[in-house]
């Protein structure tokens, strides 16, 4: 699909970076440089001719100085200029040629002869056009996925590779210990085996295992992204110089040793400290991330943020993680032991870190409102976890326009109540969303966390537990491509589950008698569900019946759990000739109805992550997440309404001998493209 428009926004910071001492601006702005260096890391995780758009983009720019109105002639109206400048604002802000939200390729709408046109302004435009004059614009592929006549994915070069041979590489690796997230996959030259591509600046063979068909091996080589991650760890050295405290200066030594080795335990033990760096004045976050976009679920995006604190928000976050434990003992798996948590759940909540954090620098496919690390659950029930809620990027989404599927009469309503409705859900889910549950473990010299004697009763069956993590078994090993979309529909439903709780209500500043009441904010959050549900139908694939993102498919799961289960609390209506749905809440139902559905739904998935049973998993969520034809006619009618994308205006750093400046830009297409070129990765 073409891009016909976008909604621009600025992130903001200007008001936050000068409030920092010049020591942390100097801090600030390396860590900054560190992450944009990243870019092309991203860049060539998401396809093969994204490096090369992303430099033709730039050239351009340099060959006009960002004057645009000079590339307007008799061959390029101001029309196609138009149209062609905002397709590159979409790929700069998607870092890529597919959505960061739904995976899904977007192509520039210019004819060729006008790219062409654009090209022969410098040889080097002109041999950059020669690798992307056919993939710019082709369609297939249409989206990421599996390799395919229809898909592609560059965690997988060459798109010579079967889901089956992905299967059978990733056991190999799980038995000897190796771990995905920072490599790419593909078949050797000769056929005869795979090469597992380890992210990291030293190159070279680290190892080979034999295939268990026998049938050849499996080789471990080091330099995958070697110059652009030798860059990130030029940039973290500087800014370990200007750290204000030791237990900076030690994550950032460890984060720098497992990009230069590609050793994800270093990384690991990076974590480990990180998570200490409470509520720093300067956050970050760094490393192989999110397996999203890997549709195996297993491979991460490399990802990077720098922010800064805002302590006045953080404050009033600090009160709902004193009182976290007295909401934890009201989930729907929490039983008398453990101090009324139950077994499922950890025997000490460990307070995390919670921040609300203004983005400097967030250099990634997908700007995220909330964000809860590290993903490796022994770390997060060992050492503990951060949260931390993007202020700057929730403003906007509060700003942006949004699908019409509420009743025109409700319509008002639902706006002004919106923002707030959506920003404590989104805390919750970051907080005790992500931030709760307890693995049932083995582990490699047969000891277990649980009293395998007598195990703890499953609230579903009614009986003992029958599975478990057994050793060098992980959540997302054993649940592949479900592990994120479950995991972010737990999240998603423990914060919509616990959002009537009036108690904590109040503690967010919500009563009967607040300006908006607390009843009339748990009302917004439930038809919410129903328009992110619809929402969601746009990032899904009706040809390969495949999702092209998890948090979609978790909302869509959610709707049918409450038309299915809801007894009415919610409905949805569709004009077919009028393109309009319409969601409805009955308030009356909320409680008695919905609230007890939502419960059954999270008991199901919290108990299904806990034990390790990812069959029973995969029959009970792939029900649930099931298009049917009804919805295959809900989805034209909400690609129908789709409002544009959202695309975002970052700023930049610069260094004049010891002096830092910020710098920021205008909130439009020509904006975006700025900053890039100032950016200079």
């Amino acid at each position: 699909m073409a891009v016909d428009g976008v909604q621009v926004f600025k992130l903001g910071i200007e008001a936050q970076f000068g409030r920092l001492t010049d020591r942390d601006k100097r801090y600030a702005h390396h860590m900054a440089r560190s992450a944009w260096f990243g870019t092309r890391i991203i860049l060539r995780q998401v396809s093969p001719e994204s490096s090369a758009i992303f430099d033709f983009i730039l050239e351009l720019y340099r060959t006009c100085s960002g004057h645009w109105s000079y590339l307007i002639g008799p061959d390029v109206s101001s029309e196609n200029l138009q149209r062609f400048l905002t397709y590159a604002a979409t790929f700069l802000s998607n870092l890529g040629n597919y959505y960061g939200s739904g995976d899904q390729k977007f192509i520039s709408g210019v004819d060729g002869t006008v790219l062409q046109k654009l090209a022969d302004r410098s040889p080097i435009l002109a041999g950059l056009y020669e690798e992307i004059s056919e993939s710019i614009n082709s369609r297939p592929p249409f989206s990421l996925g599996y390799p395919s006549e229809t898909a592609q994915s560059s965690y997988y070069p060459g798109n010579y590779i079967k889901e089956s041979d992905i299967t059978m590489v990733s056991k190999v690796l799980e038995q000897n210990s190796v771990f995905p997230e920072n490599t790419r996959l593909r078949k050797a030259h000769d056929g005869a085996g795979f090469e597992v591509l380890l992210a990291s600046v030293e190159r070279g063979d680290v190892a080979r295992y034999p295939l268990l068909n026998g049938r050849g091996f499996v080789r471990l080589i080091r330099g995958d992204h070697s110059s652009d991650l030798q860059r990130v760890c030029a940039e973290l050295t500087e800014a370990s110089k200007h750290a204000t405290i030791d237990l900076q200066r030690q994550f950032l030594s460890a984060y720098i040793e497992s990009f230069q080795s590609g050793c994800l335990d270093t990384y690991r033990k990076s974590q480990r400290i990180w998570v200490r760096d409470k509520s720093p004045k300067v956050e970050n976050i760094f490393g192989f991330v999110e397996p999203y976009r890997d549709p195996h679920g297993t491979r991460a995006e490399f990802e990077a943020l720098v922010a800064i604190t805002d302590d006045e928000e953080s404050s009033i976050l600090a009160k709902l993680v004193e009182n976290s434990v007295t909401f934890i003992r009201r989930l729907p798996w929490a039983t008398p032991e453990n101090d009324g948590k139950g077994p499922f759940e950890k025997n000490l909540f460990e307070p995390p870190d919670f921040s609300s954090i203004h983005t400097l620098a967030y250099c990634s496919s997908i700007i995220f409102p909330g964000i809860n690390l590290p993903n490796y659950n022994d770390i997060r029930q060992e050492n503990g976890f951060k949260n931390v809620i993007i202020a700057n990027r929730m403003v906007a989404e509060s700003q942006a326009k949004q699908y019409p599927f509420i009743d025109a009469s409700e319509a008002e309503q639902f706006k002004k109540h919106k923002f707030s409705a959506y920003y404590w859900w989104v805390v919750l889910h970051e907080l005790l969303g992500h931030g709760t549950g307890r693995m049932m473990v083995e582990t490699i010299d047969e000891k277990f966390n649980f009293d395998i004697k007598n195990p703890p009763v499953n609230p579903i069956t009614g009986g003992p537990i029958t599975s478990w993590y057994k050793p060098g078994q992980t959540w997302t090993g054993e649940f592949g491509d479900l592990a994120t979309t479950v995991d972010e529909c737990r999240a998603e439903l423990v914060g919509a589950y616990l959002m009537d709780d009036l108690e904590l209500l109040e503690i967010f500043g919500f009563t009967e008698v607040s300006e908006i009441r607390a009843e009339d904010l748990t009302y917004n959050l439930y038809q919410q569900l129903g328009v992110d549900g619809l929402r969601g139908l746009s990032n899904f694939n009706v040809h390969s019946g495949k999702w092209g993102q998890a948090h979609s498919r978790a909302h869509f799961a959610i709707l049918k759990c409450l038309l299915l289960h809801g007894g009415g609390v919610l409905t949805v209506t569709h004009n077919k000739p009028k393109n309009c749905l319409t969601v409805r809440v009955d308030r009356s139902k909320i409680r008695t109805h919905g609230k007890p559905a939502l419960g059954k739904m999270l008991l199901h998935l919290h108990m299904f992550r806990c034990t390790a049973d990812s069959k029973g998993c995969r029959t009970y969520y792939e029900e649930l997440s099931r298009v049917d034809m009804e919805h295959v006619e809900w989805r034209e009618t909400v690609l129908a309404n789709k409002p544009p994308p959202l695309i975002f205006a970052q700023a930049n750093t610069f260094l004049d001998g010891d002096k830092v400046t910020l710098k920021e830009y205008e909130p439009t297409i020509e904006g975006v493209i700025k900053s890039w070129a100032e950016r200079e990765v």
